[in-house]
């Protein structure tokens, strides 16, 4: 059986299909077993910029033990939980999974420090907002394949990006924005972003001593998944109790998610495609008692953790070494490694030796920006060292 056949008998009929994408900027032959998406999912997972997600905060900058989130565990998670509902509600997985595998390839170091950072650098300059670059970066920054720029994925995962985007009025959105709504596919990834950072951002803070249980107990949501397991266990210790919560908010979140997703679809009559595309509001949402207490827990994790001195010390930190860093590539741009100074639209001859159709010229603020935000955590700050610090190479 061919996989569009698979796709015919499992797929809802308001799915992608592989066989309907919009294909790819630069066409390539079918494989003979795998689908459109397929491939996407696993040319990111072979990129540069995913294993890089390993070394990128993900709220917690810097080692505070081997324990908590980076943006590559956390994408991990996401996968995981996108790719559960995604079969419940019969999606394309793959699609699914290649968005969810792919939606913080553009998040620089630091966390969201270190896109404050970079948006405030590029403030004249273009902007900088993470979506956007990293669709950037899978268009034209990946360098992988003889025949082409970047990754040449599917125009559905693109798409993604812009969807995904909050300022989606520069020009490279207008093209995807053209077709109407979010797929379910992308909404349900963008969703589950949220479901995920929300439950293991406690789970680190907790873990981290960042707060403490007297603390989060102020918050209905957790109250509600401490009930459940103290009914449920007896003399399970701190720690034990803590993932057990954690696992009840998720498991909790995603049935109520599965839910109310069906329920939409009813309401809203969604029986093809193009129904989904039309739909004026978004089809894959919480019930409204779970949003509500999500707002509430949201609003803790603003107050008590993402503001607490110690990840406001360390995120200082990483804003303060991008912005330096920013300033002296400015300032002696011959700094550059070769590969990105050829990129610079006042590079000298000597440095353009790339391949003319995969050559970008830019400005030197976005050629400098495209490096800083390429970069881990632990890079960055080694390049601080190398440049202002006299004792390293």
């Amino acid at each position: 059986m061919q996989w569009f056949e698979m796709e015919d008998r499992w797929l809802a009929p308001y799915a992608m299909r592989g066989q309907a994408s919009r294909g790819r900027v630069y066409p390539e032959s079918p494989h003979p077993f795998r689908t459109i998406f397929q491939r996407d999912r696993e040319r990111i997972i072979h990129c540069t910029a995913f294993r890089r997600l390993m070394g990128k905060t993900q709220v917690l900058v810097g080692k505070i033990n081997d324990h908590h989130r980076t943006r590559l565990t956390h994408t991990l998670e996401v996968v995981q939980i996108s790719r559960t509902i995604a079969r419940r509600l019969r999606l394309n997985e793959d699609l699914t999974e290649a968005i969810a595998l792919s939606h913080d390839l553009g998040h620089p170091p630091f966390g969201h420090a270190g896109e404050t950072a970079l948006a405030d650098l590029m403030k004249e300059h273009g902007g900088f907002e993470h979506n956007l670059f990293g669709l950037r970066r899978v268009d034209w920054l990946e360098d992988r394949y003889p025949e082409f720029p970047g990754l040449n994925l599917s125009w559905e995962l693109r798409e993604a990006f812009v969807q995904h985007c909050k300022n989606q009025k520069s020009p490279e959105c207008q093209p995807f924005l053209q077709a109407g709504g979010p797929l379910l596919e992308q909404q349900l990834a963008d969703t589950v972003d949220s479901l995920a950072y929300d439950t293991h951002d406690i789970d680190d803070a907790l873990g981290t001593d960042l707060i403490d249980f007297d603390e989060i107990r102020n918050v209905p949501i957790w109250r509600r998944g401490e009930k459940i397991v103290s009914d449920l266990y007896t003399n399970l210790n701190k720690e034990d109790f803590r993932k057990a919560v954690i696992r009840e908010l998720i498991a909790w979140q995603v049935n109520d998610l599965i839910a109310e997703t069906e329920l939409r679809l009813q309401r809203f009559q969604v029986k093809v495609l193009e129904d989904v595309r039309k739909c004026a509001e978004p089809l894959v949402q919480f019930s409204p008692e779970v949003a509500a207490l999500k707002i509430e827990l949201e609003g803790f994790l603003r107050d008590r953790v993402y503001r607490h001195p110690r990840v406001m010390r360390m995120a200082v930190k990483g804003k303060r070494i991008l912005e330096e860093l920013f300033r002296e590539f400015v300032r002696v741009p011959d700094l550059l490694p070769t590969n990105h100074l050829q990129r610079w639209s006042g590079a000298p001859e000597r440095v353009t030796h790339q391949r003319p159709q995969k050559l970008i010229v830019e400005s030197l603020e976005r050629v400098i920006c495209d490096y800083l935000a390429g970069m881990t955590d632990r890079f960055a700050k080694l390049e601080y060292s190398r440049l202002f610090q006299a004792d390293t190479d």
